[in-house]
């Protein structure tokens, strides 16, 4: 805490960080504790009980948020002829073959989501060390290496989020943004958690979620009660 600046030690005091929220009184909290004066993104940050250095427990997957992010994602497809112009037509931001992966391998790397059609992935496959780390590459698990292009594209327009667990076991996901309602954070936080629920490896033993938490972009984070939270769930 020593590195943080004033005014966030000041809005910490003003919570009990000991105590689990309902994602209901969490929500409010995340809005009552933001003091910066942009929009900021509202984030969650799952802790699973995985072993994400073995194979079999790797924690991954992608699902299309109820409200969207709150943010326009910029998208790259690898595509050519008329799954190009699937592309352009179903609004992606950048579109070609071996000249944009040239550009990519240089460094270029202004886009938040990659695409691509699988004859496309002999070339895509050489950007392994440039997208891997970013989380990036496509796959087809993911629906993002695909001869569905338009579908891919705007499911990630509307708000497609793709999660992946840390070498830590921690997911961390775009929940919206802090201008959003209460109710549509509150759908999005059910979609993301529901879809790591579902992800959950059959290796994996003992608790699966160890603590849940959101915050603002700027702003502490608020833990949420895992058993109620979970009991919620199971609600819906």
């Amino acid at each position: 805490m020593k590195n943080r600046g004033k005014k966030f030690l000041e809005t910490t005091k003003k919570y009990d960080k000991a105590k689990l929220y309902t994602i209901k009184e969490a929500v409010t909290l995340v809005k009552e504790l933001s003091w910066v004066n942009f929009t900021e993104t509202v984030d969650i940050a799952i802790r699973l009980g995985v072993n994400t250095r073995r194979s079999e427990e790797q924690v991954r997957g992608a699902v299309e948020l109820p409200h969207g992010t709150g943010k326009q994602s910029r998208v790259l497809v690898f595509a050519e002829a008329e799954k190009a112009k699937e592309a352009e037509e179903a609004g992606a931001d950048f579109i070609g073959g071996n000249d944009l992966a040239e550009k990519v391998q240089s460094g270029w790397t202004d886009f938040d989501s990659v695409i691509a059609t699988p004859d496309m992935m002999k070339v895509v496959g050489k950007l392994g060390r440039v997208l891997g780390p970013r989380g990036l590459m496509p796959n087809p698990k993911l629906g993002s290496v695909t001869f569905d292009i338009k579908n891919a594209v705007l499911s990630v327009k509307k708000g497609k989020v793709e999660y992946r667990a840390d070498r830590f076991g921690i997911v961390h996901a775009i929940i919206g943004k802090i201008n959003f309602l209460d109710e549509q954070l509150i759908d999005n936080f059910y979609a993301i958690l529901e879809a790591v629920l579902k992800a959950k490896p059959p290796t994996s033993k003992g608790r699966y979620m160890l603590s849940i938490t959101i915050s603002s972009t700027m702003g502490p984070g608020v833990r949420l009660d895992v058993l109620k939270t979970l009991s919620e769930v199971e609600k819906r």
